[in-house]
């Protein structure tokens, strides 16, 4: 079962901001919060998911998720995955991405 993102933790945070978890595969969202102590954000700092970095949800493995943050994916259990808050975005050329060139 989904944890709720605490009340304290919520007033502080975008109002569009959601759990990971909540997110099906091939969503796009910047990470908003990390809510763990040092450690955790150290870790997850060396696998290159930062507070405002950007990262897609692959896909599930259980309650875990697969991610991909820049050209890394990286495999979350759902510990960690409870643990980040998310904002997602909207799909590539709605943020003003040119589309790749055909052909």
């Amino acid at each position: 079962m989904q944890q709720p993102v605490s009340p304290t933790i919520n007033s502080v945070l975008r109002p569009d901001a959601v759990d990971l978890g909540r997110l099906p595969p091939g969503v796009t969202a910047r990470l908003e919060a990390i809510q763990g102590g040092r450690h955790l954000q150290r870790k997850l700092s060396a696998l290159g998911l930062r507070v405002g970095s950007e990262l897609r949800v692959e896909h599930r493995r259980g309650r875990g998720l697969v991610v991909a943050a820049g050209a890394s994916r990286v495999a979350l259990g759902s510990g960690i995955v409870d643990k980040l808050v998310v904002v997602p975005l909207p799909p590539a050329p709605e943020r003003g991405h040119a589309a790749p060139p055909a052909g």
